[in-house]
């Protein structure tokens, strides 16, 4: 079994979150983290601008800023051609 690095996991949330899932729980299925993790990977995001946290009444939801889609997107176009280069 490969372990991810944690760049690699920044970016599973990033790309869940882009596609639409923002309820914590679902993050965290999508994610394969566990709630510990994923509360840190949140966090890391958060202070970094790369996602939001939206408050509602007795829960959260998450959304990708455009900060975090532009990282998204570059890391995608970056792989796409290490990839095609290899």
């Amino acid at each position: 079994m490969v372990r991810r690095s944690r760049l690699e996991i920044y970016f599973d949330v990033l790309e869940v979150i882009d596609k639409g899932t923002n309820k914590p729980t679902r993050i965290m299925y999508e994610t394969n983290l566990s709630w510990t993790s994923l509360c840190s990977v949140f966090d890391t995001l958060i202070n970094s601008d790369f996602i939001r946290e939206e408050k509602r009444k007795n829960s959260k939801r998450y959304h990708i800023t455009e900060k975090g889609r532009n990282a998204l997107f570059y890391h995608v176009k970056f792989l796409e051609g290490f990839i095609q280069h290899k």
